[in-house]
């Protein structure tokens, strides 16, 4: 038997199959405050005039007043996502100003076609950076990929198209919200609520088809929808989508893009050569970009002998007006072939990785060399325009590109040399990932790790929780790639040992779709190991996220398997984790009596295996059931229990989950003052940990409580803030405490 800790924290815990998923929303703003004036006063506050904040309106004020607010909590920053626009880039004047001619009606929608290479989605993103005025809400952005074949089988995928579900759920946590659903109908309608009163662009990148956009328009006439596409995208018309084709670059554009990567004075002194050259990329930027960066390379070479390379005969440049990449491809032949070898090699290695984004770590492991020397060889890519400097240590290649330095790497590199470069990425992930769970979730962690490979030598690039947690949440794509590149290698036991490293990216961050994905793979890939504990911990740690994600009848078929597979292997540690989950999955359903007689089951079993935290969790559950059966006091006595326990075993979260609940019973029982101190201690954990789901828990018992001892105004203060969190956490919970705690006209949190 392995020694693993149990991963629920009860079902009103998201993690456990509560009623409420949890995430991570913006602070809460106070509640606003007014004193009526004096009698006879004249004191009144209309026009456009808002309130943040306490606030005092009296006709006289007498002695002192004090009021202490919290330190503000930093706003959430607008999305600006659009892609940057290169220096180099010729502004294209009349097509900026078609553009703008076809921004109009009640919800514009524009599609911009064009071959390959033509410059869609730079014209695009600069047109729409210098109308940011115009949209205050934010500027989302969507890379479709739709020049690959669909392969639904595989979201998040950069060889497939991007899902609805994908973009969708990636446009909402960037508006604030967290607690995303996977099923599609909400989705969609979710997305258009948010948006029915903003004012955002949106910018769809590589469309293939209509279909593709449709379920992707948002739900308010205020926004301005951008696309661009290889395709005309006609069916587009029946949306109300104006369109324009984008042409390659006239021959004075072109010149100017090399004048200014070269200068004026080679420019000028072989002109002839520069025009050929223009000519010869066909207008396209990409191939005018690379063209130039090769030439600044050579400062002595003469342009004639660029021209000279990239000539090809009549039917390639028939084939370009269609698609562009034959003379693509040259610009890029010319381009690799200057390259240094050691760069020539990287652009072969990423090429040959299933990754959309890379750095300096991925781009050194991949290659077995230094940070030092993947830095300077990646300078090189960038610089010659073969790879996007996409932010701080972040590249990724242009589609064509990427395809062609794929096609390099079957060319030049056998099959054991390129999966020699994935299997070091995919083991350097799950280095560098075990170390995030190990700082985040310790007690979590229990499954062995068996590495192919020696460690990478490298320095996990965080030092402390916070770090650890982003980390996993950047490389949260990579992450699952390397999963889904593992299985298909058959590498079966780094498969699900990059799901279970991966265990606080889905806990913390909620990402349900990547989350029960992910987790189907492991699943396969343990049983496919022959491992049974580790089939045992997928089909747990899966059915915490079904459960949360609301597929509560796969979630119990999951834990059933998990059970009897636990008890077949005489492992009690595991039996209790599935009976804890099955008796929270019942406990949402409704099913109290199942409820009861897992959670008593659970604890039994762990208490003949000598596991305490096990048996408090299942207490915190049972107390929540006496609670909402009416009985306070035996409520009381389970999470006494519990919190006792859990101080015990070091566990300061579920600590402070059993004392608010203790807090609570004890308010009930007529303990308010005890009760009420239960509760702030417990919130001041949970404001310190960021735990902000807990929060608005805590709070929403603190607003009950002060409403049974009669103190309306607090009781009100304290749900307006638990509403301000829940509405990103848990909108079922907003709905609820908004109506139940008579706060149907607070006003609600502003997004920023």
């Amino acid at each position: 038997m392995v020694a693993r800790d149990a991963r629920a924290e009860g079902p009103d815990d998201p993690a456990a199959g509560g009623t409420t998923p949890g995430g991570d929303p913006v602070d809460g703003v106070p509640a606003e405050r007014a004193a009526l004036p004096a009698p006879g006063a004249a004191n009144t506050i209309g026009g456009a005039a808002q309130l943040h904040g306490p606030t005092v309106q009296a006709g006289s004020v007498h002695g002192g007043i004090h009021l202490h607010t919290p330190a503000p909590a930093a706003p959430r920053p607008v999305p600006r996502q659009l892609p940057p626009v290169p220096a180099h880039f010729v502004d294209r004047r009349p097509d900026i100003e078609k553009l703008t001619s076809l921004r109009a009606g009640a919800r514009p929608l524009i599609v911009v076609s064009g071959p390959a290479g033509i410059g869609k989605t730079t014209l695009v993103s600069r047109w729409l950076r210098g109308l940011a005025g115009d949209f205050p809400d934010g500027q989302l952005y969507a890379d479709l990929r739709g020049h690959v074949p669909a392969d639904d089988t595989e979201p998040e995928h950069p060889g497939t198209p991007a899902t609805r579900e994908e973009v969708l759920s990636r446009f909402l946590r960037a508006l604030g919200t967290s607690a995303v659903p996977t099923d599609i109908t909400e989705l969609t309608a979710l997305w258009r609520s948010s948006t029915a009163d903003r004012r955002i662009v949106v910018m769809l990148d590589n469309a293939f088809t209509a279909a593709q956009i449709r379920p992707l328009l948002p739900g308010g006439p205020g926004c301005l929808v951008a696309v661009t596409s290889r395709r005309m995208l006609s069916g587009l018309r029946l949306e109300g989508a104006e369109f324009h084709r984008l042409d390659a670059l006239g021959t004075d554009d072109g010149i100017e893009l090399l004048r200014r990567a070269i200068g004026s004075e080679r420019v000028d002194s072989e002109l002839p050569a520069v025009q050929r050259v223009v000519t010869l990329c066909a207008g396209l930027p990409l191939a005018v970009c690379l063209a130039s960066a090769r030439l600044a390379s050579r400062p002595r070479q003469p342009v004639r002998a660029l021209a000279d390379a990239l000539t090809p005969d009549s039917e390639r440049l028939t084939a370009l007006e269609v698609e562009g990449e034959d003379t693509v491809r040259k610009a890029l032949d010319a381009s690799y072939d200057v390259l240094s070898p050691p760069a020539a090699l990287l652009y072969r290695v990423l090429g040959a990785l299933p990754l959309r984004a890379f750095d300096t770590r991925i781009a050194a492991v991949a290659c077995g060399e230094s940070p030092a020397w993947a830095e300077r060889r990646l300078g090189e890519l960038v610089e010659a325009h073969l790879v996007e400097d996409t932010g701080p240590d972040s590249c990724r290649f242009h589609d064509l590109v990427r395809v062609h330095a794929q096609d390099l790497a079957r060319a030049e590199d056998d099959d054991t040399t390129r999966e020699l470069w994935l299997r070091r990425v995919c083991e350097w992930y799950l280095e560098t990932a075990t170390a995030a769970q190990r700082l985040l979730t310790p007690a979590q962690y229990g499954l062995e790790r068996t590495p192919s490979l020696p460690p990478s030598g490298l320095a996990v690039p965080f030092t402390d929780d916070t770090g650890a947690l982003d980390w996993l949440d950047s490389q949260r794509d990579g992450l699952m790639a390397a999963v889904r590149a593992a299985e298909e290698h058959g590498w079966h036991a780094t498969a699900w040992q990059l799901v279970d490293a991966c265990w606080p990216l889905f806990l913390r961050l909620r990402y349900y779709d990547l989350w029960l994905a992910a987790h189907e793979i492991g699943r396969r890939a343990a049983r496919r190991d022959g491992h049974g504990a580790a089939e045992r911990q997928m089909l747990n740690s899966g059915a915490i996220g079904l459960s949360a994600a609301g597929h509560g009848d796969t979630a119990v078929r999951w834990y059933e398997d998990s059970l009897r597979a636990a008890r077949a292997a005489g492992d009690d540690r595991d039996a209790g984790q599935a009976l804890l989950g099955l008796g929270a999955c019942h406990r949402e359903a409704g099913r109290t009596g199942p409820a009861v007689e897992r959670l008593t089951e659970a604890i039994d079993v762990w208490d003949r295996c000598g596991y305490p935290r096990g048996t408090a969790l299942a207490r915190v559950v049972l107390g929540e059931l006496a609670l909402a059966d009416g009985d306070p006091a035996r409520a009381a006595g389970y999470f006494l229990r519990a919190h006792a326990t859990m101080v015990a075993v070091d566990d300061p979260h579920d600590a402070a989950r059993a004392l608010a609940f203790l807090g609570r019973a004890r308010v009930l029982t007529g303990q308010r003052e005890r009760g009420a101190a239960d509760l702030r201690e417990a919130l001041a954990v949970f404001t310190a940990s960021g735990a902000r789901h807990w929060r608005a828990r805590t709070l929403e018992m603190l607003g009950d409580s002060a409403r049974d001892d009669g103190d309306l105004s607090a009781a009100r203060d304290h749900h307006t803030e638990a509403v301000a969190l829940y509405r990103e956490t848990s909108p079922d919970d907003a709905r609820r405490l908004l109506t139940a705690g008579g706060l149907a006209d607070a006003p609600a949190q502003e997004h920023p």
